[in-house]
């Protein structure tokens, strides 16, 4: 009984692009060179191959004069360029050198081979990655790669902190209020100005959220022109650049740079952001101040001073004639007055006036004189924009507006009348955003 024919084994084809590489240009103009030595050895073994399916291409890829420290050579690029257009499946060189001298130059080739499913062979080395230990090999390799990397990481950190311990500014983004001059922080006036203010209306208010709404009132906006909010606020005012400091994984050193914030303003910051938000909102709504302090005058024309007095839990606060402190209770007919009633009374009115039409033209008339071409409308609707916003108010805030505002109020038995300061309602308005950084630029 005759065996049945064995079938061939079928062999695939495997397409091989040798490279070459010379460091200088020494001998290569002879008839018979290095690269020419290198491509004859790695032909020699595509042929000892054939059975396995190696066929060697017809593109030569040599690069001769070239240092094998860069990736950045000719002939290799085309070969990379070939490999990702999948005209490749094995590269052949005469040593791992020729095709680079760096491990992780090396790895990054690599990386390519592997995504496009090619092979790695060097004739003179045994190196083969078609091979179980030749991937077991270039798996060390790659791991010395990786320890250089890592190496080369680490350095790079000791030098970035080094440099923040000598105070050094190594980029990033560019706190509000600086700008980068010869790698080194510079104050930009303006944007210092803004950054000013937020720490001591902070100071003020204690509260963040109330002081984002007030801002964005305001039209007060970030670099990158959004509006300021509550959580830019928060890393504002822990920005430990403002008052000259480097910071590196939660280290200050002293910076090269100028503060923006003096030690003793930061401090009064951080002092209420210690405490939780809520106990900061109720502390400072407890701190209710008087708001008509040095502001309030009875009939015969003598201040009224704040004053307060408790039974049980309950404080009671009062404004008292000084001509009655001072000679009795018959000195004016108005001895005293409930604060509270005539605080709410005086708000009232002035948030009524702040949309009588003569006070805001009197408003707009005073700006115009500072900021030439400011339309009414937007005086207008700067005051207006306070009402809304009034109970929202922390008293402290409250009672700066109404200090800016108020020159005089007057309790006569028959009612109370108010007087305002024109400068202040023009200040209120660029407040609140009627004069704004364009117009104060133009002008």
């Amino acid at each position: 009984m005759t065996k049945p024919p064995e079938k061939s084994k079928v062999v695939r084809k495997l397409r091989c692009a040798v490279y070459t590489r010379k460091s200088s240009e020494e001998g290569l103009e002879q008839e018979f060179n290095s690269l020419h030595a290198q491509r004859e050895a790695c032909e020699a073994y595509i042929a000892s191959q054939r059975s396995e399916g190696w066929v060697l291409v017809r593109d030569q890829y040599d690069d001769g004069g070239i240092s094998g420290g860069t990736l950045e050579r000719p002939a290799l690029k085309q070969l990379l360029a070939d490999i990702e257009d999948g005209l490749v499946d094995v590269v052949v060189v005469y040593k791992i050198d020729r095709l680079s001298r760096s491990l992780m130059d090396f790895a990054k080739l690599v990386e390519v081979f592997d995504r496009n499913g090619v092979t790695f062979v060097s004739v003179t080395q045994s190196f083969n990655t078609t091979t179980s230990m030749g991937r077991l090999t270039l798996n060390i390799l790659l791991s010395f790669a990786q320890f250089e990397r890592e190496v080369t990481a680490e350095r790079i950190r000791d030098k970035i902190r080094a440099s923040r311990q000598k105070g050094m500014w190594m980029g990033g983004i560019v706190p509000l209020g600086y700008r980068v001059e010869n790698r080194k922080l510079v104050i930009e006036k303006s944007e210092a100005a803004t950054v000013r203010m937020i720490f001591e209306r902070f100071v003020t208010i204690g509260s963040a959220t109330v002081l984002a709404k007030s801002l964005a009132a305001a039209s007060v906006r970030t670099r990158r022109g959004k509006l300021v909010d509550k959580g830019y606020l928060y890393k504002l005012l822990n920005n430990r650049v403002y008052v000259g400091e480097a910071v590196h994984k939660g280290e200050s050193y002293p910076g090269e740079h100028q503060p923006i914030i003096d030690r003793a303003l930061w401090d009064k910051v951080h002092a209420i952001l210690q405490e939780s938000p809520r106990k900061r909102a109720s502390n400072t709504r407890a701190q209710t101040p008087a708001l008509l302090k040095g502001l309030i005058f009875g009939p015969d024309g003598a201040a009224f001073s704040p004053t307060h007095t408790k039974k049980g839990d309950r404080l009671y606060r009062y404004y008292v004639s000084q001509s009655v402190l001072k000679r009795g209770a018959d000195a004016c007919p108005i001895a005293r007055v409930p604060a509270a009633e005539v605080e709410m009374a005086v708000i009232d009115q002035l948030r009524g006036l702040l949309h009588a039409p003569e006070i805001i033209i009197g408003t707009w008339r005073a700006a115009r004189s500072e900021i030439e071409g400011l339309p009414e409308a937007d005086v207008r609707d700067a005051l207006e924009r306070l009402d809304p916003i009034w109970d929202e108010l922390f008293p402290a805030e409250q009672a700066r507006i109404v200090q800016l505002l108020v020159e005089r109020v007057d309790v006569a038995v028959n009612g109370l009348s108010i007087r305002l300061r024109t400068n202040g309602l023009t200040s209120l308005a660029s407040e609140l955003g009627a004069i704004g950084s364009d117009q104060k630029k133009a002008a």
